[in-house]
């Protein structure tokens, strides 16, 4: 019976550390897709942007709270060491006209205890503040959404710019492969009499030269994926794989001609140029709502208790309440509301115009983005036919070159030639990418 127990528990402990060791290669194998959602669940910079979101919502119900009944207690205990002195004529206690006698009213302790409520009527500032509370927490919604966009963004960059250093370093290994089955067939040539020793010479250059190349493209892709890892907020030391190919990227945006419109009314930009002409419009109305009357309404209620003795509890307790009307109307202040009115007016102009070049910047973006990526895609079409006629004449030069028709000096500028043309297509890949994504965002679709 031990031994099926033993058993049991070695296959479960096994089952559970397969499963962890499976949800952990899961974990560090993303699509774009899933490296941008990891990002919008662990980025820095979005807590910031999402806590200002719920720090906004607060702030709405403190505004409300002060339109509501305010209710206050309150308690005293006083022991008088020395009572206050009164002067009073001192004829009233058969003294001479014209003199005063010193007298002590009150008890030396005394104590009281209640509470007061509160309750706003009328004020104009409370209403407009509640509506711009409102706007507030919109604004900080609209904030989040533009960082989640800047994040989309940049992890998008990271994501392409690491999946293009994986192709770059897997060319210069096959470059460096094929440098070397060149440099020890030369090597073998020139042992049996067939070549020079400069020939043997200029492709350990060659291969030297390819070494470099792949320790060069390494190092890109180290910095490119910390630099993936740091934008999604994963850890730095953590390996993490990318499950899209390049090609799932690029061929649309080749084969295919521009079909991203501009929203004007839905891109966040626009969203929250209207939205500060709205906070201005509300800091207006508040200005002027500042010449209207407030109206409070209050109850008190307190319990009041004096004695000679320091113990208050065995007296007797005085009662006492108060129900009031408070109106606050303003009536003149030499210009200074007016002046704030006036200032409130022109700020809102301001907003106004804004908006209205937010508009047109918008438009323009658009037009520039459009053509950026008209001319990317033909830069990329221009730099792979480049890179594919470079690949063939590597290929036919190498054939030349073990047939004894080209020298090694040839072989080894048509070597440089195909590199180049590699590195050319590494960029204006990069910039297709690129141009794509700040299309989609001049658009208001990314």
């Amino acid at each position: 019976m031990k031994k099926i127990t033993s058993q049991l528990l070695l296959f479960f402990v096994m089952s559970v550390m397969s499963l962890t060791l499976n949800a952990q290669e899961e974990n560090t194998s993303f699509t774009l897709d899933e490296a941008t959602q990891y990002a919008m669940q662990n980025s820095y910079v979005l807590f910031n942007t999402k806590q200002d979101v719920s720090i906004a919502r607060k702030k709405v119900w403190e505004t409300i709270t002060t339109g509501l009944p305010q209710v206050a207690g309150s308690a005293n205990y006083n022991w008088f060491l020395n009572l206050p002195v009164s002067l009073i004529p001192a004829e009233f206690v058969g003294g001479e006209p014209g003199e005063y006698y010193p007298v002590k009213f009150g008890q030396d302790y005394s104590a009281d205890f209640g509470f007061s409520v509160s309750q706003q009527i009328f004020d104009g500032s409370w209403i407009v503040g509640v509506s711009s509370a409102e706007l507030y927490l919109n604004l900080a919604k609209q904030a989040n959404e533009k960082t989640e966009i800047d994040i989309r963004n940049a992890v998008a960059q990271a994501y392409y710019m690491v999946l293009i250093s994986e192709r770059y370093k897997q060319v210069m290994l096959e470059n460096l492969e094929n440098s070397k089955r060149l440099y020890e067939e030369t090597k073998v040539y020139f042992e049996n009499g067939f070549r020079e020793q400069q020939d043997v010479d200029q492709l350990r250059i060659l291969q030297k030269n390819a070494e470099n190349e792949v320790l060069r493209s390494e190092r890109e892709l180290i910095v490119a994926k910390t630099v993936l890892k740091y934008t999604m907020g994963i850890d730095l030391e953590q390996e993490i794989m990318l499950s899209d190919d390049l090609e799932v990227f690029v061929l649309p945006l080749v084969e295919e001609k521009n079909s991203i419109n501009l929203d004007l009314i839905n891109h966040i930009d626009y969203r929250l140029a209207q939205s500060n002409f709205q906070v201005s419009e509300k800091l207006y109305r508040l200005e002027k709502v500042a010449y209207l009357p407030k109206f409070n309404a209050f109850y008190s209620y307190t319990r009041t208790s004096y004695s000679n003795s320091a113990n208050l509890f065995k007296e007797e307790w005085y009662p006492s309440s108060l129900i009031g009307f408070q109106a606050s109307i303003p009536i003149f202040n030499s210009g200074n509301k007016r002046s704030r009115v006036q200032q409130a007016r022109l700020e809102l102009d301001k907003a106004e115009n804004d908006k209205r070049l937010m508009e047109i910047t918008l438009q323009k973006d658009y037009l520039m983005a459009s053509a950026e990526m008209q001319t990317a895609r033909e830069q990329f079409l221009n730099t792979r036919e480049n890179r594919d006629l470079a690949e063939s004449i590597l290929d036919k030069t190498q054939i030349k070159f073990n047939n004894g028709m080209v020298s090694s000096a040839e072989l080894s500028q048509q070597e440089t030639q195909y590199i180049t043309t590699w590195q050319q297509l590494v960029t204006s890949t990069m910039s297709l990418l690129q141009a794509d994504l700040n299309l989609k965002k001049a658009a208001g679709a990314l």
